[in-house]
């Protein structure tokens, strides 16, 4: 059985995503910060619950080592975890945007990769965006040109990178960037746009069940690689 970790997996496109790779029959385990949110999520979905912040250190340490002890690997890791940043511009605010977009990117991936190592086929999947794409921000026909959120383009911009990085010196694991689809969750409510999460879980879903010889280092939508 496939066992698979999602960060930030307790509403939107997370909890949809891990709704479906149950029904692909994986072992799900769903990460969240807050205990009670989590935990309902997880009982809703017949997943099953860790405790994972991902700007904090001990946090995933602590999740990935409960995970570990259960299963012994891991074979998928959906990095969904993130935040909007749809705030004034300063310090404080761009340290916590890149805090959770883009670090807890690092802090859970090098927490993860002894376990990844121990599966046949290990395959990490970033839910990042096109607001992180010189490409779709500088085109005025792109939804992504007219999104005034800087912090979060920069923060998926590395995010993007960060993944391709991965894919580079771990050779043995797919490491894959995806933009899901501008989706209707909590993160876009004020902007009143966005297609079902159910929609865009689909194309986590095709990056997490890639076969051994998947592809790897790229950036993609559900149509495909996309040029960032």
């Amino acid at each position: 059985m496939t066992v698979t970790l999602i960060t930030g997996a307790n509403k939107g496109i997370g909890f949809e995503t891990a709704r479906q790779l149950l029904g692909l029959g994986h072992t799900v385990y769903i990460g969240a910060r807050d205990i009670e949110r989590g935990e309902k999520a997880a009982a809703a979905l017949g997943a099953r619950f860790v405790r994972l912040d991902v700007t904090d250190d001990a946090s995933v340490g602590d999740a990935l080592a409960t995970i570990g002890a259960a299963e012994g690997r891991l074979d998928v890791l959906v990095h969904n975890a993130g935040v909007l940043g749809n705030e004034p511009l300063d310090g404080p605010a761009a340290l916590r945007v890149f805090d959770t977009n883009a670090v807890g990117i690092v802090r859970v991936t090098e927490a993860a990769l002894p376990l990844l190592r121990e599966s046949s086929n290990p395959t990490v999947v970033t839910v990042s965006s096109s607001a992180g794409s010189f490409w779709a921000v500088t085109n005025p026909d792109r939804p992504e040109f007219h999104l005034p959120l800087a912090l979060y383009s920069a923060s998926k911009a590395a995010a993007t990178m960060l993944t391709v990085q991965y894919a580079k010196s771990q050779p043995g694991i797919k490491f894959n960037a995806l933009e899901p689809g501008t989706t209707a969750t909590d993160m876009t409510a004020a902007f009143g746009i966005g297609r079902s999460p159910e929609e865009s879980a689909r194309a986590v879903v095709r990056l997490a069940t890639l076969g051994v010889d998947g592809s790897t280092g790229t950036f993609q939508d559900e149509n495909g690689e996309l040029p960032w």
